[in-house]
Parts: structure tokens; sequence; C-alpha cells
């Protein structure tokens, strides 16, 4: 008598999140859930939410709607779009023994829909891959705990019965992995052979966090760091050839420094005509890499008597095949590591 098959892995690669549209009405939704969550603002909700609700969203959703718009694709949010190509290339790469949904912690596709989608699937294991090389509470924790809600309730399936996913597997932080360093490296040294002329000095963006969250035990700070050094040696990059510093600062509180916004007007002041920057904490290409530092750093560079031609922002890993192969290597390490 044949044995039955043996159903596949699931994989849940799971994202921040976006818009649903370029409009200040869906900015205003993805702003509250994403600004809502304890884990990325942490104020008490008796004296934050009057704040977000009556300030910060009727101020911060038209401006982030038009920033938006000047970075929305054809078939949608690039992140979205990017994470959806990687999702799609790294089924190809697991193969049949896999199956790997797409979810978002905030928007959509939602982390429920994606759950419900494997769980339909008949997964019985399931593998967690937060798309955060660095791990923080603001993110990937963020999603854990998400997920770990989210589990708690079957997900109905066809004849009204339900299937909880039993297993369910978390992928460690990555900051530190040969593989996708080895494949960040390979991705930067590809556009560096790409341009016109070589580049005077390297800025490498990770985004930000308030202070206080580090001194809470937070351990992004210490793994961006550990990530730009080993990615340094990969490149053999000299100390003074390259700079750690760190983008998107919100509110009023002490965040990580230097600023990325900063040391891109430092450094033009300081004569550097032609900058590269990359953006590491970010695997696949979104508002925060293609707006803030696409566009807005480069009117940073200029204004601070940067060359115009000089600026150049290194694309994210989005679904270069190196990446693609380093995710599946690390789902394939994690799906090991529980058996």
């Amino acid at each position: 008598m044949s044995q039955p098959s043996r159903p596949p892995l699931g994989v849940l690669v799971a994202q921040l999140g976006s818009p649903d549209e370029p409009t200040p009405a869906a900015l205003r939704r993805y702003l509250l859930e994403f600004l809502s969550d304890r884990n990325v603002i942490d104020y008490p909700a008796w004296f934050w939410q009057p704040i977000l609700r009556g300030l910060i969203l009727p101020l911060r959703a038209p401006r982030s709607a038009r920033l938006y718009r000047s970075i929305w694709m054809a078939e949608g949010s690039p992140l979205v779009v990017h994470s959806q190509r990687f999702a799609a290339a790294l089924q190809r790469r697991l193969g049949d023994g896999f199956r790997v949904a797409l979810g978002m912690r905030y928007g959509q596709p939602a982390l429920a829909r994606a759950l419900e989608s494997l769980t339909k699937a008949g997964i019985r294991t399931l593998i967690i891959v937060p798309m955060f090389p660095q791990a923080s509470a603001t993110t990937s924790g963020s999603i854990v705990e998400a997920v770990r809600r989210l589990l708690r309730i079957p997900a109905r399936v066809p004849h009204r019965s339900t299937i909880r996913i039993l297993k369910p597997r978390f992928a460690e932080a990555f900051f530190d992995s040969p593989a996708y360093l080895d494949a960040l490296a390979g991705s930067l040294r590809d556009y560096l052979a790409s341009l016109r002329r070589p580049t005077e000095h390297v800025l490498v963006s990770f985004h930000g966090l308030p202070v206080r969250y580090i001194r809470h035990g937070d351990p992004y700070e210490a793994q961006c760091k550990v990530t730009a050094q080993l990615l340094a040696d990969r490149m053999g990059w000299r100390p003074e050839d390259w700079t750690l510093a760190y983008q998107s600062r919100f509110g009023p509180e002490a965040w990580l420094a230097p600023s990325t916004q900063e040391r891109i007007t430092e450094l033009a002041r300081q004569g550097v005509r032609r900058l590269l920057v990359t953006a590491p904490s970010f695997v696949a290409d979104c508002l925060e890499t293609l707006s803030e530092l696409g566009i807005e750093g480069r009117e940073d560079f200029i204004r601070a008597g940067g060359d115009p031609d000089g600026y150049s922002l290194a694309p994210s890993l989005n679904a270069d095949r190196r990446w693609v192969e380093a995710a599946a290597s690390l789902v394939r390490e994690t799906a090991a590591a529980g058996e």
C-alpha cells in the first residue's frame, strides 16, 4: 500500500506593509494601523491616540500620499510588487515540498489572509521568515507577536472543518548570515560596475530607532553595526571609505545617530562629489529607499553643493537570484532545526 504523500512545509514571507493606493484616505488607514501598534509606538493609548488621530494623521497622510505617488509602480506599491516577485521566485527555488505565501503586518495582503491560504492548503508545519535582516521589537518582533496571536484562531476551510498549523517555526535574524551578506555584496558590486565613474564614499543607511528602545534591550543597533562591518569587509572598504547612519527619524525623541540626512549634507559640504548610498536593512525597495533616500537624499546632496550627477542609490535586493538562494537556505535551515 502506498504511503500518503507528505504535506508541503508552509513558508510565510512576512513584510511590514504598504497602503492600498497612494491617496490620503488609504494612507490614513495604513498609518492608523501601523502607528497604533504598541511595538512601534509604545506610548499609552490614552496619551498617543488623540495625538495620532487629531494631529499626526491629518498632517502626515496627505504628505505621505504625495510621496507614494512619486514612486508608485504600474502594478502597485513598490514594496508589495517586489515582495510578490521575491515570494514567487522563492517558491520556484524551494520547489513542490514547500508552499510560499506573502503576508503584510499592516495592509494587504494581510498576515491573516496568508495564514488562511496556507491552512486551506493543508499546511501543518509553518516557517515564518520576517523580511528584516536586523531584529527589532518594532519589526520582526511585531510580526512574531501577530502571527502567534493569529494562530490561536483556527482558520475556516471547506466543509466547516478547522485545521490549526501545529508547528510554527520562526527564522532567526540573518544580519550576519554569510549567504545574505554575499548576496548583498554581489548586488552592490554589480551596481558599482554599472556606474560611469567610481564612488568616492559609501553611506550605509539603516532605518532608525529611538535610543530609548535600545536602552530597553532592543538588539537592533548592535546588529546593524555587525552587518555594516561585515559588508565593508567583503567590499574591501577602508574605514575612511564608508559611514554608517540611520534614517527616518520621527517625533521629538532622541534617535540613533548619526542621521542619514545630516551625513549626506555633511559629506557634500566636505567635498565628496560622488556618493553611493546603500540601505541593508531593507531587502525590498519601498518608500524609505526610493523616496527618502532616492529623491529626498539626492535633493539634500545637491542643496549642500554636491554634484547633481554624483549621487547614487544602490537598489535593494528585491528578487535578486543570490538573495532568493540565500533565503531558500535560511528556510531549509529553519526547517531542519525543527526536526
